[in-house]
């Protein structure tokens, strides 16, 4: 029950906007994502997530950001997640990798915290690299869950507007979307080595 009322406690601390679904985000037990323009909140470190949220407009108070930084940091219990086990896949664009947020020292310790994280055996992270050009996820960012009961939803935000779906036909194209966008990326270890170069390079 204490464990419940916590969840409780760090889900308020988030966004209004995304407290839904990070109700559905915590009983999934897959999620896939897209990200285009930023680390994934799941992967982020506490100094990127701080910086982030600095950079907000218009002005977020003190409190407030320590709140939503806890609050996203208290959602990375998924990633190791038991009982069960929850498979994450994620696509980024290789420009997100190259933004310097906050300076060198918080980017080199957000990047080695990706190779960190693609470690783990129910991760798998994937570059999609700028040299691509056109591909299937330039609409915008996408995260596509899987919950307990197998029912799945796609969740898509943009400028804290948020569009929730679970509609058999829009979520079945999305997932085809998806697998393209996974051939198109670089796969896990040609992404582990460019993260590690890039990481060396700062």
């Amino acid at each position: 029950m204490l464990q419940a009322l916590q969840d409780e406690v760090d889900r308020a601390k988030l966004p209004k906007f995304f407290r839904d679904f990070a109700l559905l985000e915590a009983e999934a037990v897959s999620r896939f994502s897209y990200d285009p323009l930023l680390i994934p909140g799941l992967l982020q470190t506490e100094a990127y997530a701080h910086a982030l949220l600095e950079a907000h407009f218009p002005p977020l108070n003190e409190e407030t950001i320590e709140q939503r930084v806890a609050a996203r940091l208290a959602r990375q219990v998924l990633l190791t997640r038991k009982n069960p086990t929850v498979i994450l896949v994620f696509i980024v664009e290789e420009g997100a990798l190259q933004r310097v947020v906050s300076g060198t020292a918080v980017m080199r310790e957000q990047l080695e915290h990706l190779l960190t994280c693609s470690r783990m055996r129910n991760i798998e992270l994937q570059i999609m690299p700028t040299a691509r050009g056109a591909h299937s996820g330039l609409n915008g960012p996408m995260v596509l869950l899987e919950s307990t009961d197998r029912r799945q939803h796609i969740y898509v935000e943009a400028q804290d507007v948020v569009t929730v779906r679970s509609d058999r036909r829009e979520v079945s194209e999305f997932w085809l979307r998806y697998g393209m966008l996974r051939t198109q990326a670089l796969n896990t270890e040609e992404s582990t080595r460019l993260i590690r170069r890039m990481a060396g390079e700062l």
